[in-house]
């Protein structure tokens, strides 16, 4: 019987040493590689092809929003589980919409990960207790789990930034020289912001500034 495949993206090196001490002695459980931002998650699923991503939320260059995001929808068959201390609306909604199959807090046991794994595996879901009770309270409170977060809130900073200046009609070389970055990184926050927002175009960008109280006319 072949193994899980299994990828740990996570920015803490000591985490993923824990990770990899955890399932090593998994005998049905294969650890293929590690990354340690959403872009490297991004380039070692496209290069390894692994069965699960462990996902952690907060990390540097491109989160793990987006990462879940991307590889959910460049590689449907790899499955990511998302790993975080955070276990509130905020995150565990947006990162479900994301198309992650499972949800863990860093706090949950860690028998709990083996567990989580094999049943993304075999196509189930798997949320750990801390996190249904998210999704319990919310529905009692009448919450639509879809809709009920944010986006705006998991823009970082500078891509706020550059959302504010891309509205107010600026040219990308004219931020990049305005925030002293180069034309290709401001490309990279614009399509990552308008990822994380659903927006395809500028003129939708523009309105979604305006609703938002960013610009005004």
């Amino acid at each position: 019987m072949p193994k899980i495949r299994v990828l740990v993206a996570d920015d803490h090196t000591i985490v993923r040493h824990g990770i990899y001490a955890l399932l090593g002695l998994m005998s049905d459980i294969e650890l293929v590689g590690e990354a340690v931002n959403g872009r490297e998650a991004l380039e070692k699923v496209k290069k390894l092809m692994p069965d699960i991503v462990i996902m952690d939320i907060a990390m540097p260059l491109m989160d793990g929003l987006e990462a879940t995001r991307r590889i959910c929808k460049e590689f449907p068959r790899t499955k990511v589980i998302a790993l975080t201390q955070y276990d509130d609306r905020e995150f565990v909604f947006p990162v479900i919409k994301a198309g992650a199959r499972g949800f863990i807090s860093k706090t949950a046991a860690s028998s709990e990960l083996a567990s989580a794994i094999r049943s993304v595996y075999r196509g189930d879901s798997y949320l750990s207790p801390s996190v249904a009770r998210v999704f319990v309270e919310g529905y009692q409170q009448g919450i639509d789990l879809v809709k009920d977060h944010d986006p705006y809130k998991q823009l970082t900073n500078r891509e706020r930034e550059i959302l504010k200046l891309l509205a107010e009609g600026h040219t990308t070389q004219k931020i990049a020289t305005m925030l002293v970055l180069s034309p290709k990184t401001v490309d990279r926050h614009k399509t990552n912001l308008m990822a994380k927002l659903a927006i395809h175009s500028r003129a939708d960008l523009i309105k979604y500034a305006l609703r938002k109280g960013i610009i005004t006319i």
